[in-house]
């Protein structure tokens, strides 16, 4: 099992994280081919260096642009229109939908309105997307980051000066492990958002066998080592289960018993969890105490999400208690794209796991689209599109 670990001990940045991944052993010239596919103008210089005594890689970003501030749109199109891996793709495209999301919990509008200050501009673009390329490169079975540790004081940034860790920052490592040691903002909204959307867990240094190490420097003098460290650690533990490349995370199953409520109600409660943000809810038919029928119903909910879905809950249905504990769950690498078939254009996920093993699913509410607009049965338009995209593969 390959892990790759992420030590914090100064914070994350988003140069911090590429100067870590290439000097623990990624190939610079095959990372610099993948993100040069980016239709964006800029230049990258990776330059190894010594700070505090230590040798690591220092990474710049150089481009003519003044920061733009692109909203989600601009951003999602700049990444589509990219000739980068489709996996790759999808990740980025989460991330971003991620940072929109909080910015616009933060400032009280909705993600459509939201501009990313400096996080738009495309040094930070190309920080995000070029986390991803790395991560793909090296292929971890899991990710593992040490406690996030945030530095203190203040921040100067578009919405002036703020204490640290800022807003978008804060709200990112909502459920993450943090500790304040240390001057300055060590971790920036970037490196929030890669540790929460990489990460498959928190702790510390795995048991196993160093393969590689390697330290990407920070911008800012701090008088201390200013850099983010990378391990990747070759570990006996679930050697078996790990082989099929899937991806670990943990979530809270967050689940109430209900026997006095009017069955009508569900399917409004249903949709508002999925509104608030839960991952899958279901409802399962039991039997309570003294012979009572009730219905138990279930949600699976990211870390930083339990408090809503505990409220939303408890206003929506009759229940007066809930409980709820954390469970870690194996995921199928997945990403999107677009198929043309006889019918007509459609979505298709695509799953992955272990060597050369994928599962490809036509989006079903696409086939319903384009039934109707053929005038066909749906049972025979899924079962012509499905045919001749496994036909293809």
């Amino acid at each position: 099992m390959k892990i790759l670990y992420l030590d914090c001990f100064s914070g994350i940045s988003g140069d911090m994280f590429l100067g870590a991944l290439l000097d623990s052993g990624v190939n610079v010239e095959e990372f610099l081919r993948e993100i040069k596919k980016l239709p964006l103008e800029f230049e990258i210089e990776v330059k190894d260096t010594y700070k505090n005594g230590i040798r690591g890689k220092d990474v710049y970003i150089k481009t003519h642009e003044h920061h733009p501030h692109r909203g989600l749109k601009e951003v999602t199109e700049v990444i589509k229109k990219s000739e980068i891996k489709d996996k790759v793709k999808h990740n980025a495209l989460k991330a971003f939908e991620k940072l929109a999301k909080v910015e616009a919990k933060i400032h009280g509008v909705s993600e459509n309105e939201i501009h990313f200050h400096e996080v738009g501009a495309v040094d930070s673009i190309v920080d995000i997307v070029g986390a991803f390329i790395l991560v793909d490169l090296i292929l971890p079975d899991k990710v593992v980051f040490s406690p996030v540790n945030v530095g203190s004081g203040t921040v100067k940034c578009a919405h002036g000066i703020l204490p640290v860790p800022a807003p978008a920052t804060l709200e990112l490592l909502k459920g993450v492990p943090v500790y304040s040691r240390g001057e300055g903002e060590l971790t920036t909204p970037t490196g929030a958002l890669l540790s929460v959307m990489l990460s498959s867990e928190f702790g510390n240094l795995p048991e196993g066998k160093v393969i590689s190490f390697g330290y990407g420097f920070g911008k800012k003098d701090t008088g201390n080592l200013n850099a983010l460290r990378a391990i990747i650690v070759e570990s006996k533990e679930e050697t078996e289960k790990s082989s099929l490349n899937t991806s670990r995370d943990r979530i809270f199953v967050i689940e109430a018993n209900i026997d006095d409520m009017n069955p009508q109600l569900y399917d409004s409660v249903v949709e508002k969890l999925f509104k608030v943000g839960a991952l899958d809810v279901y409802l399962t038919p039991i039997i309570m105490k003294k012979g009572r029928p009730a219905i138990k119903i279930s949600c699976l909910v990211e870390l930083d999400k339990k408090d809503e879905i505990i409220n939303t809950i408890f206003d929506e249905t009759t229940t007066i208690g809930v409980r709820y504990y954390n469970v870690e769950r194996e995921k199928a690498e997945r990403f999107f794209r677009k198929v043309n078939t006889s019918i007509g254009e459609v979505t298709v996920k695509v799953s992955t796991f272990g060597k050369n093993r994928q599962k490809i699913t036509p989006e079903f509410d696409d086939i319903k689209k384009l039934a109707r607009e053929k005038n066909i049965p749906v049972r025979k338009a899924y079962e012509v599109i499905l045919s001749e995209i496994l036909k293809n593969e």
